[in-house]
Parts: C-alpha cells; sequence; structure tokens
C-alpha cells in the first residue's frame, strides 16, 4: 500500500526550516523514495514567520500545492503558537514537535489538543547552542523528528548532512551537527 507522509514547517525566517524540509525531502530520495520540499514566503526580512512543506511517499507524488492537512507539524520557534495556529488541519494521529522547554503536556494544553494528537517538545535551541554554538535549531529538530517517525534513517540523514554541510564547513561543525541530532533523538519527549 502507498505511504504518502506530509510535514508542515513553521519558524522564522533564518532558524533553517526550508533548508531543513530539504534535506530531509533529499534524504528519502536517496532512500528511492519520491518527494517534494517546497517553501513558502515571499520578501519576508529575518525573524518573519515563514512556513515550509515536505512530502514523502512511496509512489510518485502527483499533488503539487501546500499541505493542508499535515500528518507532522514541526515549529522551530515556541512563540509561535500565540500568533500562528499551527494545529490547523492536523488530522486525528498526527504528531505536532515544538522547540521549547516546556512539557509536552503544557503545549498540548495551551494548544487546546486532545488524545487524539501527539505533542512533543525538546529544547532544540538549547541543543544547538550547546553543540553548535549558534541557534539554528533546525538540525536538531530533524533529530526528534526521526525519533518519533522514522521518516528517514538517522544515519542516512547525518550523512547527507555531513555532505551538504562539508561544502562551507570543515570536520568540526560536521561533528558538533551530529552531536545536535544525536541529542534531540535522546532528548525528545511526547505527551
Amino acid at each position: 500500500m502507498p505511504q504518502l507522509t506530509e510535514i508542515r514547517w513553521h519558524a522564522r525566517a533564518g532558524q533553517g526550516a526550508v533548508t531543513a524540509a530539504k534535506v530531509v525531502a533529499e534524504t528519502a530520495l536517496a532512500a528511492d523514495k519520491y518527494m517534494q520540499a517546497m517553501p513558502e514566503y515571499g520578501p519576508e526580512r529575518m525573524g518573519a514567520p515563514i512556513k515550509a512543506f515536505t512530502r514523502i511517499s512511496t509512489d510518485p507524488i502527483e499533488i503539487h500545492c501546500n499541505i493542508e492537512n499535515p500528518d507532522i507539524v514541526i515549529v522551530l520557534d515556541d512563540s509561535l503558537l500565540d500568533i500562528v495556529d499551527i494545529a490547523e488541519g492536523v488530522h486525528d494521529g498526527g504528531v505536532i514537535l515544538v522547540n521549547t522547554c516546556t512539557p509536552p503536556d503544557q503545549v498540548k494544553t495551551r494548544l487546546g489538543l486532545n488524545d487524539s494528537v501527539r505533542v512533543a517538545s525538546v529544547d532544540a535551541s538549547g541543543i544547538a547552542l550547546d553543540t553548535i554554538k549558534r541557534d539554528i535549531p533546525n538540525t536538531p529538530m530533524v533529530g526528534a523528528l526521526i525519533k518519533l517517525t522514522g521518516v528517514v534513517d538517522i544515519d542516512a540523514f547525518k550523512g547527507l548532512l555531513a555532505k551538504n554541510l562539508s561544502k562551507k564547513f570543515g570536520q568540526e561543525m560536521i561533528d558538533a551537527n551530529w552531536a545536535s541530532v544525536d541529542r534531540a533523538f535522546q532528548e525528545v519527549t511526547v505527551a
């Protein structure tokens, strides 16, 4: 049976959501799956709310639009919880992953969600600051995503991440990003 996974990313411009959406899709492609990755933003300035989308499927993807009913929602900045309806369209059985120090049960209550949606949280910003020394939470958020859903293989993701990072950075930065993925994988909690 064909399987389609749709992911909607919420972030502020500059946090790496578009890059994360793309690298997750490229990891799926390397595993012989079909994929799409696309941003939704205009002439936003650094810090403005943005969305990005990722589709991964075992069969060719014949739809080409934004994702209205995601299986997974990833929020890279918890300040967006007060200004964007991040739970919009999430279906029963969906997952919402938030970069926050707040426990997931409190996030679920804050969003007014019932038990049909799983909510997870991880301090991706703290992990990023500890490991890569910059508050760019995209890489640790993918580590948490992989732990929660298995949507892509962690070693395949880390391999593609290293390939992409090696174009601009040395091994030290690659190792720091790998550490951020591993920590988020271990530290994500679910309600």
